[in-house]
């Protein structure tokens, strides 16, 4: 954990918070500025800044994201629940702890995630996919 981090002071106690789970690897907690009634947090416990520093031995504390999933979908009587993860600043990330954002989504929630979709462009694929498999 680190001193300065908001995440890991929730953890800590320092900072109170509404939570929804916890166990000896994740907290799972209702975000204090919601999208949507019911929007939950899902953390590590331990300090990790962003999916680009997890490690592949430490994914283990995503095993109960489904059952979380599951059950705030239940809780709040939601028709369905968007996942979204940001990565660096200009993915949005705020908190540099790593996080999940459990969204709870309603028939007609007004909530729009992503802009219209474009046609991929076959040039910008093919070099792409290039640079992924070097």
């Amino acid at each position: 954990m680190t001193e300065d981090c908001l995440f890991c002071k929730i953890v800590k106690r320092e900072i109170p918070s509404d939570i929804l789970y916890e166990d000896d690897e994740i907290l799972v907690f209702l975000d204090i500025y919601p999208i949507t009634r019911g929007h939950t947090l899902f953390i590590p416990k331990k300090h990790i800044t962003d999916l680009y520093e997890l490690k592949e031995e430490e994914i283990g504390f995503m095993r109960n994201l489904p059952k979380i999933v599951r059950k705030l979908k239940d809780a709040t009587g939601a028709s369905g629940v968007n996942l979204i993860q940001n990565n660096g600043k200009d993915a949005g990330q705020v908190i540099f702890h790593l996080h999940f954002h459990l969204i709870p989504r309603y028939s007609n929630d007004g909530l729009t995630i992503l802009p219209p979709r474009l046609e991929l462009d076959k040039a910008v694929a093919e070099e792409l996919i290039h640079k992924f498999v070097e």
